[in-house]
């Protein structure tokens, strides 16, 4: 399909540095289909979810590596090709993609900043690491700016495909009621003093800098996130301040991501007696559509009611449920 010029306003690039390395998608060949590429998996998520159903449209996924974050990440000449090929661009913003500035500069298909509207949190200190950062990139970790990103993404392919309007609508109308609706079930699980699931233990200290949308959606107090790459370990004043909060708040877990490093979390695990569990930041994984990130959402959750509750706590086909919990502790 042929480049659509536009000049979107969605479009404002990017003013932070991104989070690891990645493979890339294949350039699309020259034809009548519409080619999108999604630079992350939430991002991929959410287009597939606008885009499911609808005929001649084609969603690619630049990073495909399973990787934390993007810090550091180094662009490839497949990577530059596979945005050459692009008809339309859709990013994540808050300058996650920095490295991709030159690249959609050189580009004359379109780009979606899911990131237009968003309400944004100041960014935590990286600890070790040579950047600064201004504003969190990590939208997509809490339901309502993820519906955000969705409508941000219909709004972009209505301007960049009016024909197929009515689908891109009525696709991210759904999307959206279901994040609502994930939103407030998750929440009821983390609020205190709901009938059989209380969670008395608030206090989340994070081995990623990822969670903090997340912490901030369901009620939980973001004690401390420090991000661990090699080269950039936990200093010793660190783990002796983290070692110190857990003893004084008797915070029975601390918490790593999935794709990171879980040393120092291990060692002070051996030093307190507090669990060590993996949370997801949906960076990367298989599938499309809204259901991996809902599961991956409803895992999080799962796994903190637990950690830092009094019992279990399970999620059953896309829905929270109770059983009855048992004092753990």
């Amino acid at each position: 399909m042929k480049k659509i010029m536009l000049s979107l306003t969605l479009s404002a690039l990017l003013t932070l540095s991104a989070c690891g390395g990645g493979q890339s998608a294949s350039p699309a060949p020259e034809d009548d289909t519409l080619h999108i590429l999604a630079t992350t998996y939430p991002v991929y998520l959410f287009t597939t979810a606008v885009t499911e159903g609808v005929e001649g449209v084609e969603v690619s996924r630049l990073i495909q590596q399973e990787i934390s974050c993007l810090h550091d990440y180094t662009l490839t000449v497949n990577d530059m090709k596979a945005v050459e090929a692009a008809d339309v661009v859709v990013l994540n913003g808050v300058g996650l993609e920095d490295f991709l500035s030159d690249a959609l500069a050189a580009s004359d298909a379109p780009v979606i900043d899911c990131s237009e509207g968003v309400e944004l949190l100041p960014a935590l200190g990286h600890e070790g690491h040579d950047h600064d950062t201004e504003y969190d990139p990590h939208i997509w970790m809490e339901p309502a700016r993820a519906a955000q990103m969705v409508e941000n993404i219909r709004a972009g392919l209505t301007q960049a495909d009016p024909d197929r309007a009515e689908r891109y609508a009525g696709n991210a109308s759904d999307a959206a009621a279901r994040l609502a609706n994930a939103g407030t079930t998750l929440r009821e699980i983390t609020a205190s003093g709901q009938p059989g699931l209380p969670l008395p233990q608030r206090e989340l200290i994070t081995f990623h800098d990822g969670f903090q949308y997340f912490a901030e959606a369901f009620g939980l107090d973001l004690l401390k996130a420090i991000e661990e790459e090699e080269g950039s370990e936990a200093s010793a004043a660190e783990i002796k301040e983290i070692v110190g909060l857990v003893r004084d708040f008797d915070i029975p877990a601390i918490f790593t991501e999935k794709n990171g490093s879980d040393a120092t979390a291990q060692a002070i695990s051996r030093e307190t007696g507090c669990q060590v569990c993996q949370l997801d930041l949906i960076m990367s994984g298989d599938g499309q559509g809204l259901d991996p990130y809902l599961t991956a959402l409803e895992g999080n959750v799962e796994t903190i009611a637990n950690a830092l509750g009094e019992g279990q706590v399970q999620m059953n086909g896309g829905s929270a449920h109770s059983h009855e919990r048992t004092q753990a502790r």
